[in-house]
């Protein structure tokens, strides 16, 4: 807006005093102070409105006039409350200075100019943003991006003074303009984001962390849009999302418009990503279904070396090579397939939580057959501990060499899932479970076969444990816990229940800690002194409670073979 503009208001009162030939400036800010020197809050074409408390008497007037006209500002408006009328000094210096004054009646409040001026300038600014949206939505959509969603992102900083990040289902940074998210904020409002568009209300989504209010803007796959009565379950784990650092519960319709173009023209982006990502999908299928049908290793390996510069540019050696399964499954709607979605989420799952932007998974291939996703992941060398695989007669374990070092490290289950378990609990809503299997590192083609069977064989041991997502890493499978997944489910109720549940029931009647006591007694292998220790008890304390676990189960704890059973059954339980 100009300063001319303000004069033809009338309801704001105002009478212009010096300097109509300046009155085109254009407005792009309104600011109220009493501070003499107030050039640190000035960052130019503002309207500065003052109540004239700064003034103790006409020496001070130039300085003041000097202050605004050196930062640039669009013009004065002085109140005439405190003096009764604007001073002659003040008058003349901004007349020096060039700088338009204005005198505001008493009757009128700073706080209507304000908001006058905030709306009139928040309008049109959106109007020129919605123009640069549509004109790069133009562009995204019939060539090359310009620029990606930052370039947006930039603008609603710049232009509308909004903070806004595109983060992936967990949390992970895609895009941003300015100080990035941490990690935990972005992983705690992509939960908050899931568990509401579970729900099946609309966006955008009110959410709160650390004391900022933040408003979430679904951003959806543009072929999928447009599919009526599709089952928000297909989406939700894979779909990202638009945060602003703002409350949109009261902006107009006008401004809400303008952020769901902006997440049309990320989704765009998206898109593109996807496409690209298409070509790793295509050779991780092409491995899968040969090492699956049992193909020999000399084509499993040509198939590698098409696929290794792929996924690792530049890389002049075969890499090796971790597997990862994955598995969603729903408890409703088991029509509901499992593969597309268990892909996606491994896609996210793997890339680096340090890593962003929306290429970042550029090295990871994976494929879905049937209900599960199955993930070849490259390492550029095989990492200490992990050679000598099984099935890997390549290994330089297996030759007696040590294992060579690279730059990445192995995958190792629980980390894969230390900061995205959260948020994918709050998109399975209770309703579904995503269980993963990691492999060791294998060096060749041949380990391939027994990488996949691994991971598969881990992922069954995950889905054994209690929890929406959960994860087991190829060291786990050397235990007596891999046959537990195995163990029908009535089984493992009925003894669970035949072992423990007197206790349980005598704890819950004498608060006497029986299965605490079970547990410690035997994670110290049957030593007195040391579970004493570790419970903060007297020996002959602990020898009661052990024996009146005895005599509630009719079993002997000084016997290996029971020693087990309460070992089973508490893994179990």
């Amino acid at each position: 807006m100009r300063l001319r503009a303000l004069l033809d208001t009338e309801a704001l009162g105002l009478q212009l005093l010096g300097g109509e030939d300046e009155l085109d400036r254009p407005v792009r800010g309104v600011m109220t102070t009493d501070l003499r020197d107030p050039s640190r809050y000035l960052s130019g074409g503002e309207l500065v409105l003052t109540g004239l408390a700064w003034r103790r008497d006409a020496s001070d007037t130039e300085p003041f006039v000097r202050i605004l006209a050196s930062a640039g500002v669009a013009g004065l408006a002085a109140g005439e409350a405190e003096l009764g009328a604007v001073p002659d000094d003040l008058i003349e210096s901004c007349l020096r200075h060039r700088l338009p004054l204005f005198a505001v009646d008493e009757t009128v409040a700073f706080a209507t100019i304000t908001e006058h001026v905030v709306r009139q300038v928040s309008g049109e600014r959106a109007g020129d943003l919605a123009a640069v949206v549509d004109r790069h939505r133009r562009l995204m959509t019939s060539g090359p991006a310009g620029g990606g969603p930052e370039v947006v992102l930039d603008l609603l900083t710049s232009d509308l003074d909004l903070r806004a990040w595109v983060l992936s289902p967990t949390g992970r940074q895609i895009a941003g303009a300015g100080e990035p998210l941490p990690p935990r904020t972005g992983a705690e409002l992509a939960g908050q984001h899931l568990a509401a568009t579970r729900t099946g209300r609309p966006g955008p989504h009110r959410a709160e962390v650390g004391g900022t209010v933040y408003s979430l803007f679904p951003v959806r796959n543009t072929g999928r849009a447009t599919v009526p009565d599709r089952d928000v379950r297909e989406s939700v784990l894979s779909d990202w999302v638009l945060a602003v650092a703002a409350d949109a519960g009261d902006w107009p319709a006008a401004r809400l418009d303008l952020l769901q173009g902006v997440t049309q023209l990320i989704a765009v982006e998206r898109d593109r990503r996807d496409a690209a990502r298409s070509v790793r999908r295509r050779l991780a299928q092409e491995v899968l279904e040969l090492v699956q049908t049992g193909a020999a290793p000399a084509e499993i390996s040509a198939r590698l070396r098409v696929a290794a510069p792929v996924l690792l540019p530049g890389l002049g050696t075969t890499p090796h090579w971790q597997v990862v399964v994955a598995r969603v499954e729903w408890t409703q709607g088991a029509e509901l397939p499992g593969g597309p979605v268990a892909q996606a989420l491994l896609e996210e799952i793997l890339v680096d939580p340090a890593v962003s932007g929306p290429e970042s998974a550029d090295r990871i291939a994976v494929a879905h057959s049937g209900e599960e996703a199955v993930a070849l992941v490259p390492l550029t060398a095989l990492p200490q501990g992990d050679a000598g695989r099984p099935g890997d007669p390549e290994s330089p374990a297996a030759e007696g060499a040590d294992a060579p070092q690279g730059h990445d490290a192995a995958l190792h289950a629980d980390a894969l899932l230390a900061t995205v378990r959260a948020p994918l609990s709050a998109g399975l809503a209770g309703d579904g479970r995503l269980t993963l299997g990691v492999s060791a590192a294998v060096h060749s083609a041949e380990g391939l076969r027994g990488a996949l069977e691994e991971a598969r064989h881990a992922r069954r041991v995950a889905a054994a444990r209690p929890g929406a997502v959960c994860a087991a890493g190829h060291h786990e499978l050397a235990s007596h816990v891999l046959l537990l997944p195995f163990v029908p489910d009535d089984v493992r109720r009925a003894f669970t229940a035949r072992l423990l549940d007197p206790l349980r029931d005598y704890d819950r009647r004498h608060r006497a800690e029986l299965i605490e006591t079970l547990e410690a007694f035997l994670d110290c292998d049957g030593s007195w002194t040391r579970c004493a220790a570790r419970l903060h008890l007297h020996v002959n304390t602990l020898r009661y409670r052990v024996g009146r676990i005895e005599q509630l189960t009719g079993r002997d704890l000084s016997r290996l073979e029971d020693k087990l059973d309460f070992f089973l059954a508490l893994r179990m339980s």
